[in-house]
């Protein structure tokens, strides 16, 4: 159960609404899904994570597609369900395969059992890797 109320276009003040109306432009879609309806309550942060999503998930040196997954990817560590059906939903939009995604998961858990390994032995960084 969630910690607000997710708000309805009537109920949101001008800001939001402004946020919903890019949003629903930029999608081509009337759908406001409840993470952006619970975060109305605060128009400031709604319109600050918004435009940050825009920016970080445009098109660049990465595809949105690898974009989409690394961010499946983040939200598995991170335990944020949400997230990961949301970003599944869009990755398969972009065209991830059902292959695609069986390799992912496998990298994910691959290298959530490679880190638990060696945060548990603490193993030391070679001289190699360091950036």
């Amino acid at each position: 159960m969630g910690t607000v109320t997710l708000l309805s276009d009537d109920q949101l003040s001008a800001e939001a609404l402004a946020v919903f109306e890019d949003i629903r432009a930029a999608r081509g879609t009337d759908y406001i899904n409840n993470f952006w309806r619970a975060l109305a309550h605060d128009p400031a942060t709604l319109r600050a994570t918004w435009d940050r999503l825009q920016d970080v998930m445009a098109p660049g040196a990465l595809d949105p597609l690898v974009k989409e997954m690394l961010y499946i990817a983040v939200s598995t560590a991170n335990g944020c369900s949400y997230c990961i059906h949301s970003h599944t939903a869009a990755a398969k939009a972009r065209g991830m395969s059902p292959q695609m995604q069986a390799e992912m998961l496998a990298v994910i858990g691959m290298a959530m059992q490679t880190n638990g390994l060696v945060t548990g032995l603490q193993v030391d960084v070679d001289e190699v890797f360091k950036a």
